[in-house]
């Protein structure tokens, strides 16, 4: 006879386990302490077998005989629910490892691991606010290149298209990966080369032309700020480092005696040495007395335990009347020094890239190398700083021959 809500309501535990049958080989299996299962008896290549579906009342009278039926289903199939149960969860766990989002994370630990924590942390977010949250949850193999643009195109209508272009392209570098790891067949991005509208590229504001030079280093000399910002101000075009890597500065890097500054480049983790011109030595023995006291070499202005401001080139260039977005700024200094180094004194442009700290391949395959040109180096920043004298003293500069 088959089983009722009323039934199976009413019915009380025992002290050992009893079994309330329904029809087709389902059943409710009462245990002394209260709980309710449902089991489903069949047969499969002769033997029998038992699956379980659910308890009760999680599991209603009703949903127990759909799940009984389609159980009923795979048998006349020729498939044994049980593991085609089996099966489907391994699938969904196998899928889970899979997920774009698993994917992702993975790539970042392993492939970025080299990188600065703030672009690792920069790229992550990216992957958290304009991806994850419409595809993190499926497994990788399974999204196409429409589900991809779709999520882009979500970037693009925010009105940043440049973090539309490097969130798609950093997508490609995880899709390869999981190529490479045998959890996906491609990289659909390929597909979708050209899908966005180009960029307008943005370059850091700089002065490229020397009487623009002249002027700025003239303008410099007249500052009068803070005497650590001026000091700053002074040597950030001769030594033409990342902006925050010159506010860090700190003195156990610096041997003022052999005129180098040793440091690890914040982008990309590796050494660089810093070979500085005379003229640098002296603007730091000048200062080493206000900030001796503190590991920075530029000091902030409230506390020695800080370094200055991330904003105080790019401030003390605005009270000199520079515009910082259409003229010159802290990290233009770099741009300056890279075209002038090499358009007016004729500097390999290797030589450039290796002091620039930039990812300069050689023969050897050696990506980065602090002592690369290391001879060559030391005489381009002299060479570098004794030009900019002259430009500050408003000397006609005749551009050298190379040798």
């Amino acid at each position: 006879m088959a089983l009722t809500d009323t039934t199976i309501r009413n019915t009380k535990p025992r002290d050992k386990a009893f079994k309330l049958y329904d029809e087709a080989g389902m059943f409710l299996q009462v245990t002394p302490s209260g709980g309710k299962w449902w089991r489903f008896k069949y047969r499969f290549d002769g033997k029998e077998k038992l699956l379980s579906l659910g308890t009760y009342p999680d599991v209603s009278l009703k949903a127990a005989r759909e799940k009984r039926d389609e159980a009923r289903k795979l048998l006349a199939d020729s498939v044994d629910p049980g593991e085609n149960r089996k099966a489907a969860k391994q699938s969904r766990q196998t899928n889970a490892s899979n997920s774009f989002e698993i994917v992702a994370r993975e790539w970042i630990a392993a492939h970025m691991v080299n990188k600065a924590a703030s672009h690792r942390d920069k790229v992550l977010r990216r992957f958290e606010l304009y991806l994850f949250p419409w595809l993190g949850s499926r497994p990788i193999a399974d999204i196409t290149a429409p589900d991809i643009l779709e999520a882009i195109r979500r970037i693009e209508k925010l009105g940043i298209l440049e973090t539309a272009h490097r969130t798609l392209q950093t997508a490609g570098q995880v899709f390869r990966y999981a190529v490479q790891t045998g959890r996906a067949v491609r990289d659909v991005t390929a597909d979708l080369k050209g899908a966005l509208p180009p960029t307008t590229t943005k370059h850091m504001a700089a002065f490229t032309e020397p009487k623009q030079v002249g002027e700025l280093l003239r303008a410099i000399d007249a500052f009068t700020g803070t005497f650590t910002v001026r000091s700053a101000l002074l040597v950030a075009p001769m030594l033409f480092v990342r902006p925050g890597e010159l506010r860090q500065a700190k003195w156990k890097d610096i041997n003022l005696d052999a005129g180098e500054w040793r440091y690890l480049v914040s982008k990309t983790k590796t050494d660089h040495l810093v070979p500085l011109p005379r003229q640098a030595v002296e603007i730091l023995r000048e200062l080493q007395p206000f900030s001796i006291h503190s590991e920075y070499v530029f000091m902030g202005g409230h506390t020695s335990l800080k370094p200055m401001s991330e904003s105080a080139i790019n401030a003390a260039l605005k009270r000199m009347g520079y515009d910082t977005k259409t003229q010159i700024t802290g990290h233009g200094f770099r741009a300056m020094a890279r075209t002038l180094l090499h358009e007016r004194l004729n500097i390999d442009p290797h030589i450039i890239e290796h002091q620039l700290a930039h990812k300069v391949p050689d023969a050897l395959g050696s990506a980065y190398n602090r002592t690369k040109f290391i001879e060559q180096r030391k005489q381009m920043m002299q060479a570098w700083a004794d030009y900019l004298d002259e430009l500050k003293a408003g000397a006609q500069v005749i551009q050298l021959k190379q040798a």
